[in-house]
């Protein structure tokens, strides 16, 4: 295991692994630390009320802010990014003062801050947002028009943060417990956002404004727009927990092609109810929205840029086959309904929860349809993907994810510990019970380890840190001499026992290594020995020992 360490005093840090360092800025950790002014308030609800200029590129309005009071104190942090302003902030009549340092804006509240006690505020800004340069990945506000000329805008800000385009406590920890959305657009568009509809409202100035509602908890990045020359269609889809409302907006043109792919969104549900539970948002609905780009997980508000095609833009990521019987960005956007919008990450350092199950998620996919031999043939085949340079866990504190290796080495660990639990019914009861345990709630990777070692019925822990802390391959080395077979586990962190299946001569058992050799006698003269392909680890037969 490479050693890796960090120092933080004040708001300066310094991350090292191996030879690599990175540094971090007091910036970082206001983005990403529970400040003293964060922790004193609990965010309840969100009145985000603005004004999409497609003409100009700008944004401008108000986030009138309800929090409840924890601990008494009079500084709150509010986030937002530059190039965008707050230039005024209100609470009971009163404009309040504050000071910038960068992203954060610290506002000193005059109104006596009493324990238990419900407090309102409201900011107004505006200016030209960031641009999302490649988005979901670099995000901002993508600013396009459709073939026809007409304005094509959306959000997206996954890691960048939600205060790239609106003031909030921007931090994964705190999310708030209901919202409403006001977007006002040009007459001729159409905005769709999280939750329902619940009114549209048409104004003398030859503008409409889309009103949403939020009833259910939602991170701040999972709040979006979604502006355009928008047309609709709906189906019921006859769900775990009864009706839930499926809504579709797409490009005018592109109608004909939605109604035939999106028929996908349908059997992902069934799927993913069977695996899952129940989708986690039926009083918000679920909408599968056009955007300018790939797609992204926005909860109950998906958005889709796959083309009307199957595959990852065309492609099978996995390179099995299996990838191209099914629209990815449906398939894996989804997903994180259950994984990022119901159980979200407290910190982006614990991103794996988010990405690992849900790239999971693909081959459970697979499975449901086309059996058990299709989705372990697509699981294992994103291994090519995988590049082991660096810990899936990321940097605590400083708003830094770990290696895109929680995507496809997250899927194949969990592969992994399903082999282990080797019962496909309590495999899948672990699932439902880890979407019922923690639904609607933020969590940090301990609480996810801990329940599943306690369900699976063994101490993980060495499991966990040998694939989310740790960037090696772990060995199942062994030696046959004298009618003896030797093996262990190496290349491993400390007290790494994993289980693992294999063949012995044709003969199918369990064997349970650990770092220091393990002997039995085999009275054969030969030996032939398998670990099952399921397992993601490396084999080594040690010869002449």
């Amino acid at each position: 295991m490479k050693k890796y360490w960090h120092f933080a005093f004040g708001f300066f840090l310094i991350f090292a692994v191996g030879e690599a360092q990175e540094t971090f800025t007091k910036q970082d950790t206001l983005r990403g630390s529970i400040t003293k002014e964060r922790a004193w308030w609990d965010v309840t609800y969100y009145h985000l009320d603005i004004k999409v200029n497609p003409a100009d590129s700008t944004i401008s309005g108000s986030n009138t802010i309800r929090y409840k009071v924890l601990n008494s104190y009079n500084r709150m942090q509010i986030d937002l990014q530059q190039p965008l302003e707050i230039y005024k902030v209100t609470q009971e009549g009163k404009e309040l003062s504050y000071q910038r340092d960068g992203n954060a804006f610290f506002i000193e509240l005059i109104a006596s801050q009493n324990p238990g006690e419900n407090k309102e505020l409201t900011l107004f800004y505006g200016g030209k947002p960031k641009i999302a340069v490649n988005p979901p990945w670099d995000g901002g506000i993508t600013w396009k028009k459709d073939t026809n000329g007409n304005p094509f805008v959306a959000s997206s800000c996954q890691g960048l943060g939600a205060s790239v385009w609106w003031p909030n406590k921007d931090h994964m920890y705190d999310e708030v417990d209901q919202m409403l959305i006001s977007v006002n657009v040009p007459e001729n568009l159409t905005d769709v956002s999280n939750g329902r509809l619940q009114s549209v409202t048409s104004l003398k100035d030859g503008t409409k404004t889309f009103n949403w509602y939020v009833s259910n908890p939602i991170n701040n990045y999972g709040v979006n727009i979604n502006i355009g020359d928008y047309v609709s269609f709906s189906e019921v889809f006859k769900g775990k927990k009864g009706d839930l409302d499926c809504n579709y907006y797409v490009l005018r043109d592109h109608l004909d092609k939605a109604k035939n792919q999106f028929k996908e969104v349908p059997r992902m549900l069934k799927a993913f109810e069977h695996w899952f539970g129940p989708y986690p948002f039926y009083e918000d609905s679920y909408k599968l929205v056009e955007a300018p780009y790939l797609g992204m997980e926005h909860q109950s508000s998906i958005t889709y840029g796959n083309d009307y095609q199957n595959g990852y833009s065309g492609r099978d990521r996995s390179d099995s086959g299996w990838g191209l019987k099914f629209d990815f960005i449906i398939v894996h956007e989804s997903g994180h309904e259950w994984f990022a919008n119901s159980i979200t990450n407290k910190d982006i350092a614990d991103m794996w929860i988010h990405e690992s199950f849900t790239c999971y998620s693909e081959n459970l996919f697979v499975e449901y349809y086309y059996g058990k031999d299709a989705g372990s043939a697509y699981v294992r085949g994103l291994r090519k993907n995988i590049r082991n340079d660096k810990p899936i866990i990321g940097t605590y504190g400083v708003n830094k994810d770990g290696s895109t290796d929680m995507y496809d080495k997250g899927a194949n660990m969990l592969h992994n510990l399903r082999q282990i639990v080797n019962d496909d019914e309590k495999w899948r009861a672990i699932l439902r019970g880890l979407n019922s345990t923690f639904y609607h709630q933020t969590v940090i990777s301990k609480q996810i380890e801990d329940f599943l070692s306690k369900e699976v019925g063994l101490d993980l822990g060495p499991f966990f840190d040998q694939y989310l802390r740790d960037i090696r391959i772990p060995v199942f080395e062994y030696q046959f001499k004298h009618s003896e077979l030797s093996y262990r586990w190496t290349n491993c962190v400390s007290g790494f026992n994993m289980p693992v299946k294999v063949t012995l001569n044709g003969k199918a058992q369990w064997l349970k290594p650990q770092v220091g050799w393990t002997k039995f006698s085999f009275k054969h003269k030969k030996i032939m020995l398998k670990v099952a392909k399921d397992f993601y680890v490396d084999v080594k037969k040690m010869e002449g020992l």
